[in-house]
Protein backbone atom coordinates (compact mmCIF):
# COMPACT_ATOMS: atom_id res chain seq x y z
CA UNK A 1 0.00 0.00 0.00
CA UNK A 2 1.26 3.47 -0.60
CA UNK A 3 1.39 5.94 1.76
CA UNK A 4 -1.29 8.17 -0.74
CA UNK A 5 -3.67 5.41 -0.28
CA UNK A 6 -2.48 5.03 3.54
CA UNK A 7 -3.92 8.61 3.88
CA UNK A 8 -6.97 8.08 1.84
CA UNK A 9 -8.17 5.49 4.53
CA UNK A 10 -6.83 7.16 7.31
CA UNK A 11 -9.27 10.40 6.43
CA UNK A 12 -12.10 8.09 6.14
CA UNK A 13 -11.40 7.33 9.32
CA UNK A 14 -11.33 10.48 10.81
CA UNK A 15 -14.52 10.96 9.26
CA UNK A 16 -15.58 8.10 10.68
CA UNK A 17 -14.76 8.97 14.49
CA UNK A 18 -16.50 12.62 13.66
CA UNK A 19 -19.74 11.25 12.31
CA UNK A 20 -19.89 9.04 14.80
CA UNK A 21 -18.97 11.08 18.03
CA UNK A 22 -20.19 13.68 16.55
CA UNK A 23 -23.05 12.31 15.62
CA UNK A 24 -24.76 11.27 18.68
CA UNK A 25 -24.30 14.89 20.19
CA UNK A 26 -25.47 16.37 16.98
CA UNK A 27 -28.76 13.98 17.55
CA UNK A 28 -28.60 14.97 21.58
CA UNK A 29 -29.50 18.39 20.18
CA UNK A 30 -31.87 18.18 17.77
CA UNK A 31 -34.02 16.31 20.09
CA UNK A 32 -33.41 19.20 23.00
CA UNK A 33 -37.51 20.63 21.80
CA UNK A 34 -38.67 17.00 21.87
CA UNK A 35 -36.87 14.90 24.71
CA UNK A 36 -36.95 17.93 26.64
CA UNK A 37 -40.49 18.42 27.07
CA UNK A 38 -41.78 18.16 30.60
CA UNK A 39 -45.23 18.28 32.62
CA UNK A 40 -44.06 22.25 33.31
CA UNK A 41 -41.73 24.89 32.78
CA UNK A 42 -39.46 23.87 35.79
CA UNK A 43 -39.64 19.87 34.41
CA UNK A 44 -38.82 21.17 31.07
CA UNK A 45 -35.42 23.05 32.34
CA UNK A 46 -34.41 19.87 34.47
CA UNK A 47 -34.77 17.53 31.57
CA UNK A 48 -33.15 20.05 28.88
CA UNK A 49 -30.31 20.62 31.35
CA UNK A 50 -30.18 16.75 31.60
CA UNK A 51 -29.49 16.32 27.94
CA UNK A 52 -27.32 18.81 27.80
CA UNK A 53 -25.20 17.38 30.74
CA UNK A 54 -25.05 14.31 29.28
CA UNK A 55 -22.71 15.60 26.12
CA UNK A 56 -21.04 18.36 28.38
CA UNK A 57 -17.97 16.70 28.16
CA UNK A 58 -17.57 15.37 24.82
CA UNK A 59 -18.91 17.66 22.31
CA UNK A 60 -15.50 19.90 22.10
CA UNK A 61 -13.55 17.11 21.96
CA UNK A 62 -15.84 15.34 19.17
CA UNK A 63 -15.76 18.63 17.15
CA UNK A 64 -11.63 17.83 16.72
CA UNK A 65 -12.00 14.79 14.53
CA UNK A 66 -13.62 17.61 11.88
CA UNK A 67 -10.97 19.75 12.25
CA UNK A 68 -8.52 16.91 11.65
CA UNK A 69 -9.87 15.63 9.18
CA UNK A 70 -9.93 19.43 7.52
CA UNK A 71 -6.07 19.41 8.33
CA UNK A 72 -5.37 15.95 7.16
CA UNK A 73 -7.17 16.79 3.88
CA UNK A 74 -5.25 19.98 3.15
CA UNK A 75 -1.40 18.30 3.97
CA UNK A 76 -1.65 14.79 1.92
CA UNK A 77 -4.11 15.83 -0.78
CA UNK A 78 -3.76 19.55 -1.30
CA UNK A 79 -5.45 19.91 -4.63
CA UNK A 80 -8.59 17.90 -3.28
CA UNK A 81 -8.79 20.08 -0.53
CA UNK A 82 -8.46 23.17 -2.80
CA UNK A 83 -11.33 21.60 -5.34
CA UNK A 84 -13.82 21.05 -2.53
CA UNK A 85 -13.57 24.33 -0.19
CA UNK A 86 -13.69 26.19 -3.16
CA UNK A 87 -16.30 24.54 -4.89
CA UNK A 88 -18.25 23.85 -2.25
CA UNK A 89 -17.52 27.23 -0.04
CA UNK A 90 -21.42 27.96 1.06
CA UNK A 91 -22.13 25.18 1.99
CA UNK A 92 -18.84 24.51 4.41
CA UNK A 93 -19.26 28.42 6.00
CA UNK A 94 -23.16 27.56 6.54
CA UNK A 95 -21.69 24.44 8.77
CA UNK A 96 -19.50 26.62 10.23
CA UNK A 97 -21.78 29.52 11.26
CA UNK A 98 -23.92 26.84 12.39
CA UNK A 99 -21.47 25.12 14.82
CA UNK A 100 -20.74 28.64 15.60
CA UNK A 101 -24.26 29.18 17.08
CA UNK A 102 -24.41 25.94 18.42
CA UNK A 103 -21.66 26.22 20.62
CA UNK A 104 -22.56 29.57 21.24
CA UNK A 105 -25.88 28.16 22.81
CA UNK A 106 -23.75 25.66 25.23
CA UNK A 107 -21.53 28.08 26.77
CA UNK A 108 -23.94 31.08 26.84
CA UNK A 109 -27.50 29.15 27.38
CA UNK A 110 -26.98 28.92 31.70
CA UNK A 111 -25.65 32.51 31.80
CA UNK A 112 -28.96 33.85 33.10
CA UNK A 113 -32.04 32.80 34.61
CA UNK A 114 -34.30 34.39 32.31
CA UNK A 115 -36.95 31.43 30.35
CA UNK A 116 -36.69 33.77 27.17
CA UNK A 117 -33.26 33.98 26.98
CA UNK A 118 -32.67 30.24 27.18
CA UNK A 119 -35.78 28.98 24.95
CA UNK A 120 -33.48 31.37 22.01
CA UNK A 121 -30.12 29.61 22.90
CA UNK A 122 -32.04 26.05 22.92
CA UNK A 123 -33.10 27.02 19.51
CA UNK A 124 -29.72 27.88 18.26
CA UNK A 125 -28.32 24.32 19.52
CA UNK A 126 -31.48 22.85 17.76
CA UNK A 127 -31.07 24.78 14.49
CA UNK A 128 -26.59 23.96 14.90
CA UNK A 129 -27.05 20.76 15.32
CA UNK A 130 -29.44 19.96 12.87
CA UNK A 131 -27.61 21.60 9.66
CA UNK A 132 -24.00 20.27 9.59
CA UNK A 133 -25.19 16.46 9.56
CA UNK A 134 -27.64 18.02 6.58
CA UNK A 135 -24.99 19.32 4.79
CA UNK A 136 -22.41 17.17 5.59
CA UNK A 137 -24.29 14.40 4.50
CA UNK A 138 -25.16 16.23 1.18
CA UNK A 139 -21.34 17.24 0.48
CA UNK A 140 -20.47 13.27 0.87
CA UNK A 141 -23.08 12.02 -1.22
CA UNK A 142 -22.15 14.88 -3.81
CA UNK A 143 -18.31 13.47 -3.67
CA UNK A 144 -19.30 9.80 -4.62
CA UNK A 145 -22.12 10.61 -7.33
CA UNK A 146 -19.44 12.76 -8.80
CA UNK A 147 -19.31 16.91 -9.47
CA UNK A 148 -19.15 19.49 -12.59
CA UNK A 149 -14.63 19.53 -12.21
CA UNK A 150 -13.39 20.36 -15.36
CA UNK A 151 -9.90 19.71 -17.33
CA UNK A 152 -7.88 22.36 -14.44
CA UNK A 153 -9.65 20.15 -11.83
CA UNK A 154 -11.72 23.35 -10.93
CA UNK A 155 -15.54 23.17 -9.85
CA UNK A 156 -17.63 25.36 -12.24
CA UNK A 157 -21.51 24.17 -10.60
CA UNK A 158 -22.64 26.25 -7.90
CA UNK A 159 -24.71 25.88 -4.26
CA UNK A 160 -27.70 24.71 -6.10
CA UNK A 161 -25.72 21.94 -8.51
CA UNK A 162 -25.15 20.56 -5.20
CA UNK A 163 -28.35 19.74 -4.06
CA UNK A 164 -29.53 17.22 -6.57
CA UNK A 165 -32.12 14.79 -5.24
CA UNK A 166 -29.54 11.98 -4.56
CA UNK A 167 -27.43 14.14 -2.17
CA UNK A 168 -30.48 15.92 -0.68
CA UNK A 169 -31.33 11.99 -0.02
CA UNK A 170 -27.96 11.78 1.41
CA UNK A 171 -28.40 14.59 3.73
CA UNK A 172 -31.05 13.57 5.36
CA UNK A 173 -30.54 9.97 5.29
CA UNK A 174 -27.25 11.07 7.82
CA UNK A 175 -29.39 13.51 9.75
CA UNK A 176 -31.71 10.80 10.67
CA UNK A 177 -29.11 8.29 11.47
CA UNK A 178 -27.14 11.28 13.56
CA UNK A 179 -30.78 11.51 15.34
CA UNK A 180 -31.17 7.88 15.98
CA UNK A 181 -27.91 7.37 17.72
CA UNK A 182 -28.15 10.41 19.70
CA UNK A 183 -31.51 8.70 21.15
CA UNK A 184 -29.56 5.55 22.22
CA UNK A 185 -26.98 7.41 23.45
CA UNK A 186 -29.74 9.10 26.15
CA UNK A 187 -31.30 6.17 26.61
CA UNK A 188 -27.53 4.91 27.58
CA UNK A 189 -26.78 8.22 29.33
CA UNK A 190 -30.23 8.84 31.43
CA UNK A 191 -32.59 7.42 33.99
CA UNK A 192 -36.30 7.88 34.84
CA UNK A 193 -39.43 8.86 32.44
CA UNK A 194 -36.13 10.25 29.93
CA UNK A 195 -34.81 7.34 29.39
CA UNK A 196 -37.81 5.71 28.22
CA UNK A 197 -38.68 8.33 26.20
CA UNK A 198 -35.60 8.01 24.73
CA UNK A 199 -35.72 4.45 23.68
CA UNK A 200 -39.30 5.16 22.02
CA UNK A 201 -38.20 7.59 19.50
CA UNK A 202 -35.12 6.03 18.70
CA UNK A 203 -37.14 2.57 17.79
CA UNK A 204 -39.64 5.51 15.54
CA UNK A 205 -36.55 6.89 13.81
CA UNK A 206 -34.32 4.13 13.57
CA UNK A 207 -37.02 2.37 11.02
CA UNK A 208 -37.39 5.35 9.03
CA UNK A 209 -33.74 5.85 8.97
CA UNK A 210 -33.57 2.24 7.78
CA UNK A 211 -35.76 2.87 4.69
CA UNK A 212 -33.70 6.00 3.81
CA UNK A 213 -30.52 4.27 4.44
CA UNK A 214 -31.22 1.26 1.83
CA UNK A 215 -32.90 3.44 -0.45
CA UNK A 216 -29.88 5.92 -0.45
CA UNK A 217 -26.95 3.01 -0.39
CA UNK A 218 -28.89 0.83 -3.28
CA UNK A 219 -29.04 4.04 -5.05
CA UNK A 220 -25.08 5.02 -4.96
CA UNK A 221 -24.17 1.61 -4.96
CA UNK A 222 -26.05 0.95 -8.28
CA UNK A 223 -25.09 4.23 -10.46
CA UNK A 224 -21.73 3.78 -9.43
CA UNK A 225 -19.22 1.50 -10.58
CA UNK A 226 -19.78 -0.29 -6.90
CA UNK A 227 -17.23 -2.85 -5.78
CA UNK A 228 -17.14 -6.04 -2.85
CA UNK A 229 -16.39 -3.61 0.03
CA UNK A 230 -18.79 -1.15 -0.90
CA UNK A 231 -21.66 -4.07 -0.70
CA UNK A 232 -20.64 -5.53 2.27
CA UNK A 233 -20.26 -2.39 4.04
CA UNK A 234 -23.96 -1.82 3.20
CA UNK A 235 -24.83 -5.19 4.15
CA UNK A 236 -23.11 -4.40 7.24
CA UNK A 237 -24.75 -1.34 8.13
CA UNK A 238 -27.91 -2.63 7.46
CA UNK A 239 -27.79 -5.53 9.59
CA UNK A 240 -26.18 -3.26 12.28
CA UNK A 241 -29.17 -0.63 12.38
CA UNK A 242 -31.61 -3.69 12.83
CA UNK A 243 -29.98 -5.27 15.39
CA UNK A 244 -29.98 -1.84 17.25
CA UNK A 245 -33.85 -1.50 16.35
CA UNK A 246 -34.20 -4.81 18.49
CA UNK A 247 -31.92 -4.22 21.43
CA UNK A 248 -33.75 -1.23 21.65
CA UNK A 249 -37.03 -2.79 21.78
CA UNK A 250 -35.42 -5.23 24.36
CA UNK A 251 -34.15 -2.35 26.79
CA UNK A 252 -30.32 -3.09 26.28
CA UNK A 253 -29.31 0.29 25.15
CA UNK A 254 -25.60 -0.24 25.48
CA UNK A 255 -26.02 -2.57 22.64
CA UNK A 256 -28.67 -0.77 20.89
CA UNK A 257 -25.77 2.08 20.84
CA UNK A 258 -23.07 -0.12 19.46
CA UNK A 259 -25.18 -0.89 16.90
CA UNK A 260 -25.76 2.69 15.82
CA UNK A 261 -22.21 3.54 15.97
CA UNK A 262 -20.83 0.58 13.68
CA UNK A 263 -23.90 1.54 11.37
CA UNK A 264 -22.26 4.86 10.97
CA UNK A 265 -18.56 3.15 10.42
CA UNK A 266 -19.83 1.10 8.53
CA UNK A 267 -22.16 3.64 6.26
CA UNK A 268 -19.17 6.02 5.97
CA UNK A 269 -17.17 2.68 4.61
CA UNK A 270 -19.09 2.51 1.67
CA UNK A 271 -18.88 6.11 0.91
CA UNK A 272 -15.07 5.70 0.84
CA UNK A 273 -15.32 1.99 -0.77
CA UNK A 274 -17.19 3.51 -3.35
CA UNK A 275 -15.46 6.72 -4.00
CA UNK A 276 -12.03 5.12 -4.42
CA UNK A 277 -9.75 5.79 -5.62
CA UNK A 278 -10.92 9.18 -6.68
CA UNK A 279 -11.16 11.40 -4.35
CA UNK A 280 -13.63 13.85 -5.92
CA UNK A 281 -14.86 11.89 -9.30
CA UNK A 282 -15.78 14.41 -12.43
CA UNK A 283 -19.37 13.88 -13.84
CA UNK A 284 -17.90 15.96 -17.11
CA UNK A 285 -17.21 14.31 -20.14
CA UNK A 286 -14.35 16.63 -20.63
CA UNK A 287 -13.35 16.81 -17.27
CA UNK A 288 -11.21 15.57 -14.57
CA UNK A 289 -11.46 13.24 -11.33
CA UNK A 290 -9.49 13.65 -9.01
CA UNK A 291 -7.60 10.68 -7.66
CA UNK A 292 -5.50 9.27 -4.47
CA UNK A 293 -2.36 10.33 -6.75
CA UNK A 294 -2.88 13.09 -8.86
CA UNK A 295 -4.54 14.95 -5.95
CA UNK A 296 -1.67 14.14 -3.31
CA UNK A 297 1.20 15.86 -1.49
CA UNK A 298 5.14 14.79 -2.28
CA UNK A 299 6.22 11.36 -0.99
CA UNK A 300 8.18 13.48 1.72
CA UNK A 301 5.37 15.54 2.82
CA UNK A 302 3.48 11.79 3.02
CA UNK A 303 6.62 10.06 5.25
CA UNK A 304 6.38 13.08 7.31
CA UNK A 305 2.73 13.03 8.23
CA UNK A 306 2.80 9.46 8.91
CA UNK A 307 5.51 9.73 11.62
CA UNK A 308 2.85 12.39 13.03
CA UNK A 309 0.33 10.86 13.08
CA UNK A 310 1.96 7.35 14.21
CA UNK A 311 2.84 9.02 17.15
CA UNK A 312 -0.36 10.99 17.99
CA UNK A 313 -2.97 9.04 16.78
CA UNK A 314 -2.88 6.83 20.10
CA UNK A 315 -2.16 9.72 22.51
CA UNK A 316 -5.66 10.92 21.14
CA UNK A 317 -7.42 7.76 20.91
CA UNK A 318 -6.42 7.14 24.81
CA UNK A 319 -7.46 10.50 25.74
CA UNK A 320 -11.04 10.07 24.53
CA UNK A 321 -11.55 6.57 25.70
CA UNK A 322 -10.39 7.64 29.07
CA UNK A 323 -13.16 10.94 28.53
CA UNK A 324 -15.67 8.41 27.87
CA UNK A 325 -14.63 5.96 30.48
CA UNK A 326 -14.96 8.90 33.25
CA UNK A 327 -18.36 10.43 32.64
CA UNK A 328 -19.68 6.56 31.92
CA UNK A 329 -22.58 6.81 34.73
CA UNK A 330 -26.42 7.44 34.12
CA UNK A 331 -27.88 11.01 35.02
CA UNK A 332 -31.86 11.98 35.70
CA UNK A 333 -33.94 14.86 36.41
CA UNK A 334 -32.53 14.41 40.15
CA UNK A 335 -29.13 15.19 40.08
CA UNK A 336 -29.28 18.43 38.25
CA UNK A 337 -28.83 21.33 40.96
CA UNK A 338 -30.98 24.88 40.91
CA UNK A 339 -30.29 27.35 38.14
CA UNK A 340 -27.37 29.67 39.28
CA UNK A 341 -27.09 32.05 36.28
CA UNK A 342 -27.19 35.89 36.88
Amino acid sequence: MDLSTFWFILIGVLWTGFLVLEGFDFGVGMLLGVLGKGRDAEDTEKRRRVLLTTIGPFWDGNEVWLLTAGGATFAAFPHWYATMFSGMYLALLLILVALIVRNMGFEYRHKRNSASWKRNWDNAIMFGSLLPPLLIGTALTNLVNGLPIDKNMEFTGNLFTLLNPVSLLGGITITALCLTHGAHFLALKTEGQIREDARAIATKAGLVTAVLAVILLLWLGLSRPGNAGSWIMTVLAAVSLLAAIFFNTKGAEGKAFIGTTLTVAFAVATYFFLLFPDVMPTNLADGTSLTVDNASSSAMTLKIMTGAALVFTPIALGYTAWNYWIFRRRIGTHHIPEASGI
